[in-house]
């Protein structure tokens, strides 16, 4: 399964529509991000999707957790937000 990866400049109706897609498709979704401004715009995807997902009937947990990723021989800690339906 792919990670939805969120920057800082993402747009959050647009990471929610793959989000909620996701979820409609997969019943799991996994939403990655790196910085403080990528998780601000990770957040404000999640309680859009929510949104979006309510509206069909579905009710959805989000599970953040830290993870480590390599980017050009670096690692870097990333925000990983587990998401599945309740």
């Amino acid at each position: 399964m792919d990670v939805i990866k969120v920057s800082g400049t993402s747009r959050t109706s647009a990471v929610a529509g793959a989000i909620a897609a996701v979820i409609r498709e997969q019943k799991h979704a996994e939403v990655q991000a790196i910085g403080a401004s990528a998780v601000n715009q990770a957040v404000k995807a999640l309680v859009i999707a929510k949104g979006y997902l309510t509206r069909d009937g579905i009710e959805i947990l989000c599970m953040p957790e830290f993870v480590d990723v390599q980017i050009e021989d670096k690692v870097r800690t990333a925000i990983k937000f587990v998401v599945e339906p309740r």
